[in-house]
C-alpha cells in the first residue's frame, strides 16, 4: 500500500506540473483496482503532490524563482519589428494593464482572491493553474496559499477516490 501512495505522490507532483497528465483518472483507476488503498490517504497525498508542484508556478510568478537563462533569454531577445509582433506587444501591454489593475483590486479585497482560489481548489473552476498564477502574481501570503490548496484539493481528491467505493456499495447488480 505504501508503495501505490508512492506513485500517486510522484504521479500528482507530475500532473501539477505537466497539466496534460491527468491525475483525477489516475486516482480512480488507482482505487477501482486496489481497494485495499484508503481513500483518504490518497486524498491527501494527492493533495500534498498537487500543492507541491504547483508551489512552483506560485513563487514563479511571484518572482521568487527566476527562469533559467535559456528560457529568459529567448523570452526577451530584441526581434525585428512586424505588424504581429506589433499586434501581440499592444496585446501584452493591454493584458499587463489588466493584471495591474486585477492585483490592485485583489490588495484592496483580498478575501476575493482566498474564495477564488479556494472554490478553484475544490471543483476546478475558474481552472486551477490559473488562479495558482494569479495567487503568486497578487502576492497572496504563502500560508494562505498552502491552507487553502491543501484543504480544497484534499477535500476534490479524498471525494474523488471515496466515488468508486460508494457506488459499488449502491449499487449491486
Amino acid at each position: 500500500m505504501l508503495g501505490w501512495l508512492c506513485v500517486t505522490l510522484g504521479v500528482a507532483f507530475g500532473s501539477a506540473i505537466v497539466p496534460l497528465i491527468s491525475v483525477e483518472v489516475f486516482v480512480l483507476g488507482l482505487v477501482a483496482s486496489r481497494p485495499d488503498v484508503p481513500w483518504l490517504a490518497v486524498g491527501i497525498v494527492v493533495a500534498v503532490g498537487q500543492i507541491a508542484g504547483k508551489l512552483l508556478y506560485y513563487l514563479a510568478a511571484r518572482g521568487s524563482i527566476k527562469l533559467p537563462k535559456v528560457l529568459h533569454d529567448r523570452l526577451h531577445r530584441e526581434r525585428p519589428p512586424t505588424p504581429r509582433r506589433e499586434r501581440m506587444r499592444l496585446r501584452t501591454k493591454k493584458f499587463r494593464a489588466w493584471i495591474d489593475a486585477l492585483r490592485e483590486r485583489c490588495h484592496r479585497h483580498p478575501h476575493w482572491m482566498t474564495g477564488t482560489y479556494g472554490v478553484s481548489a475544490v471543483i476546478g473552476l475558474p481552472p486551477f493553474m490559473a488562479t495558482t498564477v494569479l495567487a503568486g502574481m497578487v502576492r497572496m501570503p504563502m500560508s494562505t496559499f498552502l491552507i487553502g490548496g491543501l484543504l480544497g484539493r484534499g477535500l476534490r481528491f479524498s471525494l474523488l477516490a471515496a466515488a468508486p467505493a460508494m457506488f459499488a456499495g449502491v449499487f449491486h447488480f
